[in-house]
């Protein structure tokens, strides 16, 4: 782990646990700090201001609403002297594309694997040509991690993406909502480029009103970050359809920024597409077997785990699509198509997500958290065979 990651990771937990900047002036953090001396450290919440110390190097400033704030690690400045990034950065990307479900990398003992970060970020940008994220979705697991692991991989992600992702999504959906804000407070701190948030579903919300209730209060901890829904109804339950979600989202959520839609429900997202007529909203589509569906009803892009190892074959589809040549476009569809159609019917599900990954990219993605199981070395192999023997248009 870079010295940015471990020392950026140190000062958003002494933050959090509520040190104040006295704890930093004796000797306890001296060996880890060396003793910075600090110009300057006042900062509104939430926000990062690179500065530079009275040694030249590059440090980074976060404060909370209290009289606490810390000037803490030694991170890449910019230029001499000190300034907030809120105010200095380009306008916001808009989020189009492709996006990662990103897969969490797992030792064998279970436990998250964050120096494989560095290497999956690479090969995503490099091999698969896709340069946004989103991280701790169904695909990572996020449910079935600590919140203290969710953190720490959100902070790994946004480390190591600076300066070769567009976009780290962060979603912070948990069953109950004190987590949720929690991870919604975190995510802002560390820089994140959206959050999404899943609807609860134990204890679930039983309509539009109770359900934006709920996410109002998570997206309101981060005041200044992209909220995004993640509608996944095979998961959650959630009956309310997105078309009726939409209606006056905006005055109550004045982040809110758009869905990802992991449902067929295709005429919900046309619905919902055509209301937005002024493109306010980003939808970006989640069932990636049926992509080629949604853009033709105007989706901006997709969040799928199959584009950490189908990314670039994906892209292609997305070209032709914008040509337009349809008939390319089927073509690449129809192929993913096959592949998925096969596994699945051996069984697929996040396990065999990571063996795939594995397989393709060299990357260890190691087994999933219980209870789910690790692929059988049958499906690897079938798997394998299957996608080596797929003939893409581009001549893979």
């Amino acid at each position: 782990m870079s010295q940015c990651c471990t020392l950026q990771r140190v000062a958003l937990l002494a933050v959090f646990r509520g040190f104040s900047t006295s704890y930093f002036s004796g000797n306890r953090l001296g060996s880890v700090f060396e003793r910075k001396c600090i110009e300057s450290w006042k900062i509104r919440l939430d926000t990062f201001v690179y500065c530079r110390d009275k040694e030249g190097h590059g440090s980074v400033c976060v404060s909370q609403s209290r009289d606490t704030a810390l000037l803490l690690g030694v991170l890449p400045a910019p230029q001499q002297g000190c300034e907030d990034n809120t105010g200095s950065m380009a306008p916001r990307k808009k989020l189009e594309g492709l996006v990662a479900a990103t897969i969490t990398p797992m030792t064998p003992d279970g436990k998250i694997n964050l120096p494989v970060i560095r290497q999956y970020v690479d090969y995503l940008v490099n091999e698969q040509n896709v340069k946004n994220v989103f991280v701790n979705g169904t695909t990572g697991e996020g449910l079935s991690l600590s919140i203290q692991e969710r953190k720490q991989l959100a902070e790994e992600w946004m480390c190591q993406g600076k300066d070769k992702l567009d976009h780290v999504i962060i979603h912070v959906g948990a069953l109950n909502l004190p987590e949720c804000q929690e991870l919604a407070r975190h995510a802002a701190a560390i820089g994140a480029d959206g959050i999404a948030v899943i609807a609860p579903f134990f204890f679930k919300p039983t309509n539009k009103d109770e359900l934006v209730a709920f996410l109002q209060k998570v997206a309101s901890e981060a005041p200044e970050v992209p909220f995004y829904y993640y509608h996944i109804p095979p998961l959650t339950g959630m009956k309310v359809r997105v078309e009726e979600l939409l209606d006056g989202i905006k005055a109550q959520i004045p982040t809110f920024q758009g869905v990802k839609f992991s449902d067929t429900d295709l005429l919900d997202l046309a619905q919902c597409i055509h209301k937005n007529e002024t493109g306010e909203f980003e939808f970006l589509y989640g069932v990636d077997e049926q992509l080629l569906g949604a853009l033709a009803v105007g989706a901006n892009g997709a969040v799928g785990s199959t584009y950490n190892y189908l990314g670039r074959q994906t892209n292609l589809m997305l070209q032709a699509f914008a040509k337009p040549d349809f008939a390319l476009a089927q073509q690449y569809q129809f192929l993913t198509g096959e592949f998925l159609n096969f596994v699945i019917k051996l069984g697929f599900g996040v396990a065999q997500t990571k063996a795939v990954m594995t397989s393709v990219s060299g990357i260890p993605m190691g087994p999933p958290r219980l209870p789910l199981v690790a692929a059988s070395s049958e499906f690897i192999i079938k798997a394998k065979a299957k996608l080596d023997s797929i003939v893409w248009p581009n001549g893979d």
